[in-house]
């Protein structure tokens, strides 16, 4: 239920009034696991939380923790049990990225190494919330020439040409150039790169073309190209 996830209002006596208890989204990192097994009315309140960072319940706007991060894994659309996610929320993650099986190396690892769930209690910190407010604040800065941003529209128009898909929005335009920045910037650069665009290009843009999950070919073969795989190579660097 949606309240299962945004919070609910509990009667205590002994104050003689309702008292809210927030719910898993009053977090600054939101795990939601098989997202899409979840009613499209829950969808719709942890739409609101990821579009204006804050929640509305029982008439009251509560905001959000700073920052704020959704983290979502999803199954199998020929899966039974599951719901389509609406495009309006495909839209709100800034990527989509399909893990697939791990490697032959990583599985042994797996099998042969400690349970994961115990090695939750070792994990420790890497930054603090002002470093990560930093970061992201530099990556944002990150310098993108205007030969870059033509090619970054050329790739959008692209996109808006075809009839089979809904081309890519604007809220998706600014998701590409913020994702581009932030590659750069963890790269080590300062200025955003054709290559930088490529590199986010299909996460940033599959999932908002329609092409959320590509099916796995259990039967071996060639895997099915992605959409946006398919316009990159469409679309020249420099004209």
């Amino acid at each position: 239920m949606p309240s299962d996830l945004t919070g609910v209002s509990v009667y205590e006596r002994g104050k003689e009034s309702f008292v809210f208890h927030p719910g898993p989204v009053f977090a600054q990192v939101l795990l939601a696991d098989e997202i899409n097994r979840a009613s499209p009315k829950t969808q719709s309140a942890l739409l609101e939380a990821m579009e204006e960072k804050q929640v509305s319940v029982e008439g009251a706007t509560r905001p959000l923790p700073h920052p704020f991060f959704v983290i979502a894994t999803q199954n199998p659309t020929q899966q039974s049990g599951v719901f389509i996610l609406p495009e309006s929320q495909l839209d709100r993650f800034l990527m989509c990225l399909s893990l697939g099986y791990p490697s032959v190396n990583a599985e042994r690892e797996l099998l042969l190494g400690k349970d994961r769930r115990q090695m939750l209690s070792q994990i420790t910190p890497m930054l603090d919330t002002q470093s990560l407010q930093q970061a992201q604040a530099q990556a944002k800065d990150v310098y993108i020439a205007d030969v870059v941003i033509d090619y970054l529209q050329r790739l959008v128009a692209k996109t808006r040409e075809s009839r089979d898909y809904h081309g890519l929005s604007t809220r998706g335009v600014l998701a590409l150039k913020q994702a581009a920045q932030a590659f750069a910037y963890l790269g080590g650069y300062n200025e955003v790169t054709p290559e930088d665009i490529q590199a986010v290009f299909a996460a940033v843009v599959d999932h908002r073309l329609g092409q959320a999950f590509i099916p796995f070919n259990h039967l071996g073969g060639e895997q099915p190209q992605s959409i946006a795989t398919q316009l990159l190579r469409q679309v020249p660097v420099m004209v």
